[in-house]
């Protein structure tokens, strides 16, 4: 099947063309033509399947189709998703595919930035508005936001916006939206949770299943280094510097724990960087930048910096340590393995860490290949080289080698402190509701 029989305009075919895209995957070919159809939609779609392009391309065809309101320009699309990286992806894809189209204003809204802009913006009007749901409720609590011309609702990636407690968010926002309109709901994963609010907002939905659940890709090659806890970064660095990679995204648990590799792996002569919750929207974008780029050789994530991370053809991936919750190695190693291309997920599992690998391989149904790396193995000595490197390591730092700088995540107001601030960088808008900081975004096929 081609796009063109799947009832795209002309000038979305000839973006597709431009971005060397002939053929749908098959989330966009079954989503496609039921959102044209003006169906809600249910979609289970993991990362890595084109689930973007497969909301992004219908409406752009149908607001195309409608002419906007006369007078004051009122969002007609609202696309809400988890993080900032997600935020600009989608815009970037509203760009690239409706390049063709009469010009169509986009608004992308995220916290961790100022607000004043986004307020100007949206004053001037705008067709669609893609934001973090946080964020987009300080633009309501302030009244800089209409939102009672949406059309169309897109809730992407539900599953991750629930898992990093925005359920009630989600509600408010959904509360202040026009009863009348089509909603089209994406989520890799479908517990009670996410089944329960897609009852309450979908109307007899369409669905569509690409992939069995929590189903990893075929191409990713899967491996478990047993190691030491303590000799996990030399570990790494061997593994880098031996097989002479360019380009590995590595996984911690937590943000301090990013910031703390990168800076080892630096001294060890490895180019790296870290994203988290902490740094600056700026310094996450130049780091993606730089890394995408080749300018760094490894980028350090936590699972939630890394929603939105999109490669193409990214070679390595990197858990530094297991994850607590089994799904989201699912989606750790969906980094790699992208529209057709291979990929390697490599898991340094220390003895701590065995009950982990059970669970995750009794989510997937098979067992993780293992094997020792020579002179790594559980309980052998470090080299002499890794004992110098330990010894001439500060006991602790918090410099980023970059120029990028870390800003002390506040969880509520206090003397000489700000606003408490929420997992999008939002401001918190009732006392006491803080985010879980638990868990934690497409490539040659169109996003």
């Amino acid at each position: 099947m081609s796009f063109a029989e799947l009832g795209l305009a002309p000038e979305l075919l000839r973006a597709l063309a431009d971005e060397g895209y002939s053929q749908p995957t098959p989330i966009q070919a079954q989503a496609i033509p039921m959102v044209l159809a003006g169906r809600d939609l249910l979609a289970a779609a993991q990362t890595g399947t084109g689930k973007t392009a497969a909301f992004t391309l219908p409406i752009l065809q149908k607001l195309n189709a409608t002419a906007a309101v006369t007078g004051a320009r009122l969002a007609r699309v609202l696309v809400l998703v988890p993080t900032r990286e997600l935020a600009a992806q989608v815009g970037e894809s509203v760009r690239t595919y409706g390049r063709h189209l009469p010009a169509m204003k986009t608004s992308i809204i995220f916290g961790g930035v100022g607000i004043n802009p986004q307020i100007d913006l949206l004053r001037r009007g705008v067709d669609i508005i893609v934001a973090t749901p946080g964020r987009l409720l300080d633009h309501v609590q302030q009244k800089t936001v209409n939102l009672s011309g949406v059309q169309m609702l897109v809730l992407d990636e539900a599953d991750r916006m629930l898992d990093m407690g925005f359920i009630r968010d989600i509600r408010r926002v959904l509360a202040v939206l026009p009863k009348q309109r089509q909603n089209l709901l994406f989520s890799a994963t479908f517990n009670g949770e996410i089944r329960s609010l897609a009852e309450s907002m979908l109307h007899n939905p369409a669905s569509v299943e690409v992939a069995p659940r929590n189903s990893t890709v075929d191409l990713i090659a899967q491996r478990v280094h047993p190691v030491d806890k303590a000799r996990k970064t030399a570990l790494i660095a061997h593994l880098v510097k031996g097989g002479d990679w360019k380009q590995v995204l590595i996984f911690t648990r937590t943000k301090h724990g990013a910031n703390r590799l990168s800076e080892q792996l630096m001294r060890e002569g490895i180019q790296s960087d870290a994203i988290h919750g902490n740094k600056s929207q700026s310094a996450r974008t130049r780091a993606l930048a730089d890394f995408k780029a080749g300018k760094v050789r490894v980028l350090v994530a936590t699972d939630i910096a890394a929603r939105g991370i999109d490669i193409d053809m990214l070679p390595h991936v990197i858990n530094h340590e297991l994850p607590n919750v089994p799904e989201d190695y699912v989606h750790r190693i969906g980094r790699t393995g992208r529209a057709g291309s291979s990929g390697e997920a490599i898991s340094l599992v220390s003895s701590d860490e065995r009950q982990q690998l059970k669970d995750i391989q009794k989510l997937l149904r098979r067992e993780i290949p293992s094997s020792i790396v020579e002179g790594f193995a559980p309980g052998s000595a470090p080299s002499a080289t890794e004992l110098a490197s330990r010894a001439a390591a500060p006991a602790t730092t918090h410099a980023r080698p970059h120029g990028g700088h870390n800003r002390p995540q506040q969880r509520s107001s206090g003397p000489g402190g700000g606003p408490a601030r929420k997992a999008d960088g939002s401001q918190a808008h009732r006392q006491g509701q803080g985010r879980p900081q638990h868990k934690a975004g497409d490539s040659r096929k169109a996003r």
